[in-house]
């Protein structure tokens, strides 16, 4: 999605595109706003130059696109899964599951629906207004009903409590989800800005604004409609950025949730590129203040209308905006006195000082092969604070960055992937010795997870880490191939907190969620899935499971087209039901899954049945002494833990730390050690 739509929808496409894609879809190039565009819901619109041969796939960014046949040595996704042909349908789609359960879908509110299917009908007209669209002529009418869905899409969760988070390019909702299969409606807050990435940290609520229709009052009406190019910049096909407006906000708002129906903005953070993502990071060492990493992938806006604002090259200009991140220091007592506290130049050159010192070492294309080009944004940059680290996914490069001082984040390690095309998100595994990154090739807006789709293209790629080095492992994508209207590329997930395991939920667009298993960094496989199929047969209409996170025991989909989603895992020959209820004891007051906390699991014996269970499915102890490790914890359970039951497990944790000594794999090392203090220790 980081490629330029058309002419008429550059502004949207600098918006919308944002995050879907069609800037980030059409290329890896920034997307810079023109009179009459928007950008797209996840995909950040670069400051690079389209790829030439674009213009067919930039006029209808919508419009089915036949997959192209495999590259000689790659395969492509299962045709024949039975996710590959459901019926389409909004609300009355087909599904497809294993090892989860599908428990609800709540509908977005009215206020976030355009309210409409007919293309011609004055609310469309009215979305295109708010967008600073004026003439919509040269738009096809299907393409712009899609485009003013884009308007309405939903985006990011964050958790805190018993309240859920969704962002909305139109704003956030909150939910309660005290009662996570009946959740319900607490507080829609309108306010437009896309793509509306939210973090929940106390009674505060960060939200990222990126979109030209962002104003300061959270007002609807947005700015009114650019002039027609003239002749000249039609013939010289210039990007024209919008008319500077005093009222205009791109960067990253600040409410009160203290009141949970009634937020109120209390600090509102203006950036020069906004914020397509943030990341919440919270200091060990400073409890009086939080930090935000500004991730801004759209065009620069003009000095005019923020002081200090370049879009110039570095050679040009060496103070650009370009080739950076922003840090903001919210004072958590006195949240209006945010206010950007440096820039690092994470992309920096150290031996000449270059800031474009980072490419990504050429990549792929639509079209073919394409010539490397320099990185000058983040995407999404994942926090993991208690070892210091942070991993972020920037356009052509994976980065590893040390974050013991917050705002000065220093780069450490970086890595590309000719094979990438968009590296958009990051998590840690919990013991910090890998790290997933997702590719958002198409940007979010194509279909491209295609029988005829590499897999290693859209895909995660899992890395090694060690003494603050990236090592590839292997790819992990969708194995079930999705249709020619299906956008369907990795997108965001989060750890499942299962003992002894790597596992993550990651949303894929329409291509559903689906739970990966990366405890063989070198073997990943899936163990769970969900999907439905697509919203139309005929045009590509975005939706999809923008985010899946596990929170406190369920998973939560942010469904862009549709809703709210809420799922359970359910036993499968690959997770058992000790699994399963061994990571619902974990339990956490907030998640902003960008700002990963670690997880510790409590010395309980359900969390010992698990360890178990894999024990028993790797075969690292005789069928003899399981079976009797098993009698002996059920034993003890059923008698309210006596304590002749106790000093009956105890008695065999020594065993086990010697067989741990000997086992074929360091995961079952590890298991066997864990398993061995909860024998010692057990809790009820």
């Amino acid at each position: 999605m980081n490629r330029v739509l058309s002419l008429g929808l550059c502004v949207l496409g600098a918006a919308l595109i944002s995050c879907f894609g069609v800037n980030r879809m059409l290329a890896q190039a920034p997307a810079t706003p023109l009179p009459a565009q928007a950008q797209k819901p996840d995909a950040a619109p670069p400051a690079q130059k389209p790829a030439e041969g674009d213009a067919e796939e930039e006029e209808n960014p919508f419009a089915p696109q036949p997959a192209p046949v495999l590259p000689p040595g790659m395969t492509g996704s299962d045709p024949d899964d039975p996710r590959a042909k459901l019926k389409p349908g909004l609300y009355d789609a087909g599904e497809a599951a294993m090892g989860i359960q599908h428990l609800l879908l709540l509908k977005k509110p009215d206020a976030f629906q355009l309210g409409s299917s007919d293309p011609d009908d004055p609310k469309v007209q009215k979305v295109f207004g708010q967008l600073g669209i004026g003439n919509t002529s040269k738009i096809p009418k299907p393409m712009r009903l899609v485009i003013a869905q884009l308007a309405f899409s939903n985006s990011d969760l964050a958790f805190e409590g018993n309240h859920l988070f969704q962002g909305n390019f139109y704003g956030v909702n909150i939910f309660d989800i005290s009662h996570p299969a009946n959740a319900t409606l607490l507080t829609s807050l309108v306010c437009p800005g896309g793509q509306g990435d939210v973090s929940a940290y106390k009674n505060l609520l960060f939200m990222s604004v990126e979109m030209p229709n962002g104003r300061l009052d959270c007002g609807a009406q947005g700015f009114p409609p650019e002039p027609p190019p003239t002749a000249e910049q039609e013939k010289e096909k210039k990007r024209r950025l919008p008319a500077a407006q005093k009222d205009r906000f791109r960067g990253v708002r600040i409410f009160d949730i203290s009141d949970i129906k009634n937020p109120k903005q209390v600090a509102a953070v203006q950036t020069c590129r906004g914020s397509h993502t943030h990341t919440l990071v919270t200091d060990p060492n400073d409890k009086d203040n939080v930090y935000i990493y500004v991730s801004g992938t759209s065009f620069v806006r003009q000095p005019e209308e923020l002081a200090g604002c370049s879009g110039e090259e570095p050679d040009k200009d060496p103070n650009t905006a370009l080739f950076r991140i922003d840090v903001i220091k919210v004072p958590v007592a006195a949240p209006q006195d945010a206010k950007v506290v440096s820039s690092p130049r994470v992309f920096i050159d150290p031996r000449t000082g270059a800031l474009n010192g980072l490419n990504n070492g050429g990549t792929h294309g639509k079209k073919g092969s394409e010539k490397p080009a320099d990185t000058n944004q983040c995407h999404d940059i994942t926090v993991y604070s208690a070892i210091g680290l942070a991993a972020g996914a920037c356009s052509g490069n994976g980065l590893l960055l040390d974050i013991k001082d917050p705002v000065h984040p220093k780069r450490v390690d970086a890595v590309n992937d000719p094979n990438y095309s968009y590296w958009h998100s990051a998590s840690f595994s919990n013991d910090g010795s890998k790290v997933v990154f997702t590719d958002e090739w198409g940007g979010g807006l194509g279909a491209r997870c295609r029988a005829n789709d590499p897999n290693k293209w859209g895909a995660d790629a899992i890395f090694g880490l060690k003494d603050n080095k990236l090592t590839f492992a292997n790819y992990y994508k969708l194995p079930a191939a999705q249709g020619d209207t299906e956008n369907c590329v990795a997108h965001n997930g989060s750890l499942i907190p299962v003992p002894g395991r790597d596992i993550e939920v990651q949303a894929w667009y329409q291509g559903g969620v689906s739970v990966v298993d990366f405890t063989d960094a070198t073997h990943p496989f899936e163990i769970a899935y969900f999907d439905r199929g697509p919203i139309d047969p005929n045009i590509l209409v975005l939706g999809g499971d923008w985010s899946a996170y596990w929170y406190n025991g369920y998973i939560y989909g942010s469904e862009i087209a549709r809703g709210l989603d809420v799922f359970e895992l359910t036993p499968t020959k690959s997770l058992t039901q000790n699994e399963i209820d061994a990571a619902k004891t974990v339990q956490v007051s907030e998640l902003n899954v960008q700002n990963q906390q670690k997880i510790e699991w409590p010395a309980k014996l359900v969390v010992a049945k698990a360890y178990l269970d894999q024990l028993s499915r790797s075969q690292a102890l005789p069928a003899e002494q399981i079976a009797s490790l098993q009698k002996a914890i059920q034993s003890a359970e059923t008698s309210h833990m006596s304590k002749s039951r106790l000093a009956k497990l105890k008695s065999m944790a020594p065993s086990l730390e010697q067989s741990a000594a000997s086992a074929k794999s360091p995961a079952d090392s590890a298991r066997l050690h864990a398993l061995a203090e909860i024998l010692k220790h057990p809790s009820a």
